[in-house]
């Protein structure tokens, strides 16, 4: 489906106002519109999606070992744009990430091709291009800090804290199986780590939910 509000395409990529009219025609042509609901894969790693834009939503990007083992590298949420969605775009980059859809989703995609044709044609797109995947790259390595450095007890809390946040709740719907895979850890660790929370009062637990009593420690 062909995209029809190109005033989101404007607010959202800042390079739009330095492309010439050709390059504007060229990419109002070959911009998607999708639509995917909830749980749907967007990207699998396997083939170049290219650019996505979010206009509403929310995206989850992670990475999945051969064991099938998975940790959130960051979400995108409302005009969040995603370069790092296919490694064929970039240079360099020989990770596979995939993409997933935590709620009801209506993207926007720039194909590869179409982004590599604007990006080698104007600095601008360049210069934006240069800016997303360091931000996204900053992302990435808060992850690494946080595996590497910081104990489960204050990552899941740090987790459950961002789920809230995200949610405007501190009723959070829930599973351990779904933080687990969010974290990279096993179900196991997450249900023995929320047991502890709940003996010290610090969330209840029912089935699905987990219920934030004490936000301050």
């Amino acid at each position: 489906m062909l995209v029809k509000d190109m005033e989101f395409v404007k607010d959202t990529l800042p390079f739009w106002r330095d492309l010439d009219e050709g390059q504007k025609g060229f990419m109002k042509e070959k911009l998607i519109e999708r639509c995917y609901r909830q749980g749907r894969n967007i990207h699998d790693g396997e083939d170049c999606t290219g650019l996505l834009l979010v206009k509403s939503g929310q995206l989850r990007i992670f990475i999945l070992s051969e064991s099938g083992k998975e940790i959130t590298l960051f979400r995108l949420f409302e005009h969040d744009v995603c370069i790092l969605s296919s490694s064929c775009v970039m240079r360099n980059i020989t990770f596979d990430i995939q993409v997933q859809a935590e709620k009801n989703s209506e993207i926007l995609i720039m194909p590869a091709a179409v982004f590599k044709h604007l990006s080698g044609a104007n600095p601008a797109v360049k210069t934006f291009e240069a800016e997303i995947v360091s931000a996204r790259l900053s992302d990435v390595m808060w992850v690494v800090e946080q595996v590497v450095f910081m104990s489960m007890d204050r990552r899941l809390a740090n987790f459950l804290l961002e789920q809230s946040s995200i949610e405007g709740s501190d009723e959070l719907f829930i599973t351990h199986d779904t933080i687990a895979r969010n974290l990279g850890t096993a179900r196991e660790v997450i249900s023995r780590m929320l047991k502890y929370f709940e003996s010290e009062g610090l969330v209840a637990l029912t089935r699905g939910k987990v219920v934030l009593l004490d936000r301050k420690r």
